[in-house]
C-alpha cells in the first residue's frame, strides 16, 4: 500500500455518545466495505450504559474495513471503522514514525485549553482534566526508579538501597478517607476504580467486603513473572440454565442501584388511598376535546400530584453534594418516570416538569413512553433528574420499596387500583384503592417532610380539586 493510500484513509472512532461513559457496544452494522458513505449517514447502531445510539459518519467516502463485528463492546476513543475518502477531502499527511498517531486532520482539531478531542456525539473524550496536588517528601528520579524497578522485575536482585521507592499517598476525598478510617480499612490495600486512580466509596466498601491481604505477602517478581492466568469458562447445562452477559442498561442499573442503595440512607414510608374520584376524572378529561389525541391515565393524574406535593414542600426536591459537604436545593423538577424496555430498566425524565400544564405534562409522558418502547430514548433525557415515579401496579402488585435514582432525593412507587371495601361516608362500600410508597434520603429528607410529601400526594388522589386549590 502506498503513502498515498494509506493518507487517503480516515479512521472514525468510537465518539463519547454521553457524559461520563467509557464504552459502548456495536448492535448493528448499516454499512459494509465498499459502501459509498456521505456525510451525516447513519453507519451503525451502538449502545451505551444509556441508550442505544445511532452514529453517522463526518466525512464522505467508501467504506474500508468494520474494525469489530456486531456485539463487540468499544472503548470510546477507539476506530471502529475506516474510510477512504480519496474521492472527496483531502488526504491526511502521513504520521511521522517517531510519533505514531499523534498527527490529526484539520478536520478535527483539539479544542483549546481543553484537552479533550472534539467528537461528533457529545463533547469528547477526556485524556485527563484533573491535576493532583505535589506531594510531600523526597523526589526520586523518574529514571532512577524505572530503571530500579526494571532491574528488580528481570530478576537481579532488589533495587538498590540508595535508591528506595517512595510510596505516594493514596488519592481519595476527605469523607472517603474518613469512611475509611471508620471501618479500620488501610487504602494503600484498596484497588482504586475512580478517576486518575481515585479511591470512591463503592472502594472502601468492596475492600472491606474481602480480607485485608499483607502488603509483604505478595512480592513484586513472582507476580510479574507469572501473570494470572485468564478464568476458564464456566462449564454448565445449557439446558437448564442460560447465561447472559452483563453489560449495556444492565450492567449500568446494577452499578447505579448498588451505589445507591449503599450511599444513600433509604426510608420508605406507605399510604393506602380512596383514588375513586381521581379515576372518574380521568373518564372525564379523555372526553375532554384540550386533550385530544393525548394518552389519558391515572400516571398523569399522579404526576401532577407529586409536583403540586413538591411545590408544597420544595425542600424535598434536593440533592447530597458528597464533595463539596452541601445540599443542592432545585428549583425546578425534571420528573423521572421509571420504564421497564427490552433493553432493561430506565429512567428518562420530563425536563422542567412542574411549568407544564396538564395537557403539556400529558403530551410530554405519551413522548416519553412511546420513545423508551420505541429503544430511541437519548443520554441527555436520562440525566439531570430530580424525582421519579415508578409505576408498579401495571404488573398488578399492591406497592414496592423502591431504591432511589442515584442522584435524587426521592422516588414515588404506585401500586395497582384495584376495586376494595372501603368505609365512604359511614358505610361500606366498593372504592376504587391504590397503594403508595415514597422512598427517600434520610440525609436529606427528614421523616416530616417526606410524610407531608407522601399525605398531599395522597390528598390530591382522594379529592383531585385540590389540583386547582393547592395549585
Amino acid at each position: 500500500m502506498t503513502t498515498m493510500t494509506e493518507a487517503s484513509v480516515r479512521e472514525f472512532k468510537m465518539p463519547d455518545v454521553g457524559e461520563g461513559l467509557t464504552e459502548a457496544e456495536i448492535l448493528k452494522w448499516f454499512v459494509q466495505p465498499g459502501d459509498t458513505v456521505t456525510d451525516g449517514q447513519v453507519v451503525c447502531e451502538v449502545e451505551t450504559a444509556k441508550a442505544a445510539v445511532e452514529l453517522p459518519i463526518p466525512y464522505d467516502g467508501v467504506v474500508r474495513d468494520l474494525h469489530f463485528p456486531e456485539g463487540t463492546t468499544v472503548d470510546v476513543g477507539t476506530s471502529i471503522i475506516a474510510v477512504d475518502v480519496s474521492g472527496g477531502a483531502a488526504p491526511e499527511p502521513a504520521p511521522a514514525a517517531e510519533q505514531p498517531a499523534v498527527s490529526r486532520s484539520a478536520e478535527e482539531p483539539k479544542a483549546e485549553g481543553s484537552g479533550r478531542q472534539p467528537v461528533l456525539v457529545g463533547y469528547g473524550v477526556a485524556t485527563s482534566s484533573t491535576r493532583r496536588r505535589p506531594r510531600k517528601g523526597p523526589e526520586v528520579p523518574v529514571q532512577q526508579a524505572s530503571t530500579a524497578i526494571q532491574t528488580e522485575l528481570n530478576g537481579h536482585g532488589a533495587a538498590p538501597a540508595a535508591a528506595p521507592a517512595v510510596k505516594e499517598r493514596p488519592l481519595a476525598k476527605p469523607p472517603v478517607r474518613k469512611l475509611a478510617k471508620d471501618l479500620g480499612v488501610d487504602l494503600t490495600t484498596v484497588v482504586p476504580t475512580g478517576p486518575d486512580g481515585i479511591i470512591t466509596r463503592e472502594d472502601v466498601h468492596a475492600a472491606v467486603a474481602q480480607p485485608q491481604v499483607p502488603q509483604h505477602a505478595a512480592p513484586a517478581a513472582p507476580v510479574a513473572a507469572a501473570p494470572a492466568p485468564a478464568p476458564a469458562a464456566v462449564s454448565y447445562d445449557t439446558t437448564r440454565e442460560t447465561r447472559i452477559p452483563i453489560k449495556g442498561v444492565r450492567k449500568a442499573t446494577a452499578a447505579a442501584m448498588v451505589g445507591s442503595a449503599f450511599t444513600a440512607p433509604h426510608v420508605t414510608e406507605f399510604v393506602t388511598v380512596d383514588v375513586t374520584r381521581t379515576m372518574k376524572l380521568v373518564e372525564e378529561l379523555k372526553e375532554d376535546k384540550e386533550f385530544a389525541g393525548l394518552r389519558v391515565n391515572p400516571l398523569l393524574l399522579i404526576a401532577k400530584a407529586l409536583l403540586v406535593a413538591i411545590r408544597r414542600n420544595p425542600d424535598v426536591n434536593a440533592s447530597w453534594d458528597e464533595a463539596a459537604q452541601e445540599i443542592v436545593v432545585k428549583h425546578y423538577v425534571n420528573l423521572g418516570i421509571a420504564a421497564a424496555t427490552p433493553r432493561g430498566l430506565i429512567v428518562p425524565n420530563i425536563k422542567d416538569a412542574h411549568a407544564k400544564t396538564l395537557p403539556q405534562l400529558a403530551e410530554s409522558l405519551g413522548e416519553l413512553v412511546s420513545t423508551a418502547r420505541d429503544g430511541k430514548t437519548s443520554p441527555a433525557a436520562m440525566q439531570n433528574g430530580t424525582v421519579t415515579i415508578t409505576n408498579v401496579g401495571v404488573f398488578g402488585v399492591d406497592t414496592g420499596t423502591p431504591i432511589l435514582n442515584p442522584g435524587e432525593s426521592a422516588i414515588l412507587a404506585v401500586g395497582a387500583i384495584k376495586l376494595q371495601p372501603w368505609v365512604h361516608k359511614g358505610k361500606v362500600k366498593p372504592r376504587q384503592v391504590t397503594t403508595l410508597a415514597l422512598s427517600f434520603d434520610h440525609r436529606l429528607v427528614d421523616g416530616e417532610l417526606g410524610s407531608k410529601v407522601l399525605a398531599d400526594v395522597a390528598a390530591i388522589l382522594e379529592q383531585p380539586k385540590r389540583l386547582i386549590t393547592w395549585a
